[in-house]
């Protein structure tokens, strides 16, 4: 049975790709015939649309390649957006497009042929099986392949040797199925140097993000000074110097003036506290992100479980960067969702600090309305990260963050 099931894969391997090369023969024919209307300026509008529902087919082989060979075949394509004629050239010019379209050839014309062969091998060889041992039920004998007809024991070695060969062929169709699997990876991945290009252009525009993010937060931390500990701090100095003006004719009133100036003080001192604790909360130093996050947890006005791992001590900035990303999402939570439960879950997986916030609310959040999911996004591209929101109309709301954690 063990010796079975690979060439069972493979079989259903090969008879599923039949689908695919009859889907691959019509996309082909219907990829011609746009191109051939874009020579006219017909076919134009339509290119585009061609082409996404050829990576949608494309993609289809690609997770069954995946599944087979146990690896998966990244996909490098060029975003087809803005105007119809920037659109053409983008696709035009992808080399994705046109391995896509060498592979609908290939694989329209091979993938037939292949399962052609899953489906005869095996059957054909039970067929002269049962064919060298049942001949006698069948009056005037059996005609079997190439025109021989078994209608004695003496004939029967003839179909019984058939049926050995067309069985050992079928026992190599796992090596038939890997073959085109195989090919169909490598034409299929990206072209040498896309995945590199596509990670630099990737790597730019985090890098841009955490600058802009890094602007941003000076912004508001100069604000916050300007406006609030600069402000209190220049009182100070004005009712101080009052004070020693008025200290000789009216002691009561210098007095009362160096107590207004001792509140404006510990106000001062007291948002400048904040702005530190907005750059790196203390208690992260004190007790760690794991102690920090219990808090936040226990501070969220929605009643909120926390699930932490053991996660040991990270990095620095992975741990404020984690800290602020859950504030802000508790915090999204308690303002937008109408939620009556949250939960937050840590965990560290392959170098990797998970982060799962979640809440039983009314869904539909979208960062482009301003809900504070865009700043979670940049803070975890910053860190060349990953957020994931899921958030239906009707909740319930999952966001999960990756935050590599380095060496």
């Amino acid at each position: 049975m063990t010796r079975l099931t690979p060439m069972w894969t493979a079989m259903r391997y090969l008879a599923v790709g039949a689908v695919t090369a009859f889907l691959s023969v019509f996309a082909l024919c219907a990829l011609g015939i746009v191109l051939v209307l874009c020579a006219f300026g017909v076919g134009l509008p339509a290119l585009p649309e061609t082409l996404k529902l050829v990576r949608r087919l494309v993609n289809v082989e690609r997770r069954r390649i995946a599944a087979y060979l146990g690896e998966p075949v990244p996909e490098a394509y060029r975003v087809l957006d803005g105007p119809v004629l920037t659109q053409v050239g983008t696709a035009l010019a992808d080399p994705a497009n046109r391995r896509d379209a060498l592979w609908l050839l290939v694989h329209g014309f091979a993938g037939l042929i292949y399962s052609v062969f899953a489906a005869a091998l095996p059957f054909s060889a039970i067929q002269h099986l049962l064919v060298s041992v049942c001949w006698w039920l069948v009056p005037g004998g059996v005609e079997t392949s190439f025109g021989v007809v078994v209608d004695s024991w003496k004939t029967t070695p003839y179909a019984l040797g058939v049926a050995v060969v067309y069985g050992a062929l079928a026992f190599q169709l796992p090596r038939f199925a890997r073959w085109q699997a195989l090919f169909g990876r490598w034409l299929l991945a990206p072209a040498p140097g896309v995945t590199l290009t596509d990670r630099v252009a990737e790597l730019t525009a985090s890098r841009a993000g955490a600058l802009e993010a890094h602007g941003a937060e000076l912004r508001r931390i100069e604000r916050d000074l300007h406006d609030g500990a600069q402000a209190r701090i220049a009182a100070v100095v004005m009712q101080l110097g009052i004070a020693d003006q008025v200290r000789e004719r009216d002691l009561d009133r210098a007095f009362e003036l160096v107590r207004k100036a001792q509140d404006t003080a510990i106000d001062a001192l007291s948002e400048l506290r904040d702005v530190v604790r907005s750059i790196y909360p203390p208690v992260l130093s004190d007790r760690g992100l794991d102690g920090a996050v219990s808090a936040l947890a226990a501070r969220c006005p929605v009643p909120c479980t926390l699930d932490v791992a053991p996660i040991g001590r990270k990095p620095a900035a992975i741990e404020a960067a984690a800290y602020f990303i859950i504030a802000e999402a508790l915090t999204n939570i308690t303002k937008h969702s109408a939620a009556d439960a949250a939960a937050v879950r840590l965990a560290s997986a392959d170098d990797k600090l998970l982060i799962t916030v979640s809440d039983n609310g009314r869904g539909g959040a979208d960062g482009n309305r301003g809900s504070g999911i865009v700043g979670i996004q940049r803070r975890a591209d910053a860190f060349d990260g990953h957020a994931d929101l899921s958030s239906p109309p009707g909740g319930p709301t999952v966001l999960r963050v990756e935050l590599p954690c380095g060496s």
